[in-house]
């Protein structure tokens, strides 16, 4: 039985804290002790009753730029050497330590915790603050799990061994119906912010006039104003033509869908929200870079330019004329998913990958 304590930047949840919540399910199947360090939230209040939280301050720059960004970094700093203190308070010499977060590995360092830290890898390295927060938790790391191929990669390339451990999803063993609509349905899923991309399926909706468009999510606070503007170009550019649905069920709402988008403008580890479509049988459209390349390769979606809003409405009338491709299409995803992304595998063996050499070290 292990000790393990899971360190998250934030307290709501998103898709990194979806796959924690997972491995702490996974840890408790198999009588493995949890505690979460991280701030209160939702997050927090979805923790099982056996699951200690310890609180520490949010670990992000709350979405700052100019000079506020220059004084949101200085009280970042200050919150990593305050959580450090946190965890190296709550941390014992026989607990394996896992950071959930990019943010967070400043922390972790700071903490000079004996036996290191594993961290698990959800963003796709691409920007130099990312790299700046790796080289200064590098120190601390003694395992890297990426969740795809094209997250681990960048990792490896600022000289870190990093193995590859995917995500998964339940299958639920209900399939999505094709049939012929007059108005069919597109849909994205996910935290509404830019570099999700929904403007750019929205731009794309202005050249595939028959088709609908649900949004599933909502904006965290920072992001609020970009909601207001995404309503505002539906209302006066679509004709109503867009429903802001706000928090949905992932696959109930999926299975009312003809496809899947996801345009995200910043490569993603997964994304959760594409394996679940597949799970279903619902035809995703992605955005060609990072994890979505990597989970709908071989045919099993239809990958786009990033940021090519004429490309992806081109993408969507394709799938809607091609029901015999589109057929062929998601039976290879389906088949893809239970292969590899079956969450009764995935999250026990991540977890595995997370801790056998730290369990050998520390037994030493």
């Amino acid at each position: 039985m292990a000790s393990i304590v899971f360190v998250n930047r934030a307290g709501r949840v998103s898709g990194a804290e979806v796959v924690l919540l997972r491995l702490i399910q996974a840890a408790r199947e198999r009588g493995d002790q949890v505690r979460v360090i991280s701030p209160v939230g939702v997050l927090a209040d979805r923790l099982p009753e056996d699951v200690a939280h310890v609180e520490i301050d949010e670990l992000d720059l709350g979405g700052a730029s100019g000079v506020a960004r220059v004084l949101a970094l200085g009280t970042l700093a200050r919150r990593w050497i305050r959580a450090a203190a946190v965890i190296r308070r709550n941390v014992g010499a026989h607990d394996v330590v896992v950071v959930n977060s990019l943010l967070a590995l400043p922390a972790a360092r700071f903490a000079r915790l004996r036996q290191g830290v594993s961290w698990l890898v959800h963003d796709t390295i691409d920007e130099a603050k990312q790299r700046a927060m790796v080289k200064i938790g590098r120190p601390a790391i003694r395992r890297a799990v990426a969740v795809s191929p094209p997250t681990a990669a960048p990792v490896q390339q600022l000289g870190l061994d990093v193995s590859v451990s995917p995500l998964g999803v339940d299958i639920p063993g209900v399939r999505a119906q094709r049939e012929t609509s007059s108005q069919p349905v597109i849909g994205i899923m996910g935290v509404i912010t830019p570099w999700k991309g929904h403007q750019v399926l929205l731009q794309a909706l202005t050249h595939v006039p028959e088709v609908r468009c649900e949004v599933a999510g909502s904006a965290f606070h920072a992001d609020a104003d970009y909601l207001a503007e995404l309503q505002r170009f539906s209302d006066a550019e679509l004709d109503g033509r867009v429903r802001f649905l706000g928090h949905v069920d992932p696959v109930a709402t999926v299975l009312n869908w003809d496809i899947l988008v996801n345009a995200s403008t910043s490569p993603e580890a997964g994304p959760i929200v594409a394996l679940e479509a597949m799970s279903v049988g619902v035809p995703v459209i992605a955005t060609d870079h990072g994890g979505s390349s990597w989970l709908l390769r071989d045919g099993a979606g239809v990958l786009v330019p990033v940021g090519d809003a004429e490309a992806l409405g081109a993408a969507i009338t394709r799938v809607l004329e091609n029901p015999s491709g589109v057929a062929e299409m998601v039976e290879r995803a389906y088949e893809r998913v239970c292969a590899v992304h079956d969450a009764q595998r995935a999250f026990p063996a991540m977890l595995d990958a997370l801790l056998p050499d730290l369990r050998r070290e520390l037994t030493r």
